[in-house]
């Protein structure tokens, strides 16, 4: 878990300089990755690599021993563990029109959240699903398991 949570600082840091670059590239952005993780979209994989953009539909798969950092645009961090499996379902971050979303759906695995300005802003707006539960998010930070 320690490498986890390095990995989540290291996120947060960054997501300082995604704010200004990332509005029209994806709605979010792999910051780190570690061991073998595949990003699959419109059924086609490829490996993550630091810099992948990543979009509404993309099924995020982390092999066992593998981990990764991402950054939303609203600042959420999300750093999946070893054999995470997660899908963004939903995601919109308009603050200027008062829309917002973020759904994950994760099939397996563990993950830490931290809440991003969505989550602040509109806490109802945030949803993260698992087989056996549903989380609303209230602007906070958590680890959660999926088997």
């Amino acid at each position: 878990m320690g490498h986890a949570l390095r990995l989540l600082l290291a996120g947060m840091l960054a997501s300082l300089a995604l704010h200004a670059s990332a509005s029209d590239q994806g709605v979010a952005l792999v910051k780190s990755v570690a061991g073998e993780v595949v990003i699959s979209r419109d059924s086609a994989s490829r490996a993550a690599t630091q810099g992948a953009h990543l979009d509404v539909s993309d099924r995020i798969v982390a092999a066992d021993g593998a981990t990764v950092a991402i950054a939303f645009r609203d600042g959420t961090l999300l750093t999946l563990g070893s054999g995470a499996d997660i899908l963004v379902r939903d995601y919109v971050f308009e603050p200027k029109d008062g829309n917002y979303a973020f759904s994950l759906y994760m099939a397996r695995g563990a993950a830490i959240y931290e809440s991003g300005k969505i989550g602040k802003l509109a806490p109802d707006a945030v949803r993260v699903e698992t087989p056996k539960a549903t989380v609303g998010v209230r602007g906070t930070r958590f680890l959660i398991e999926a088997d």
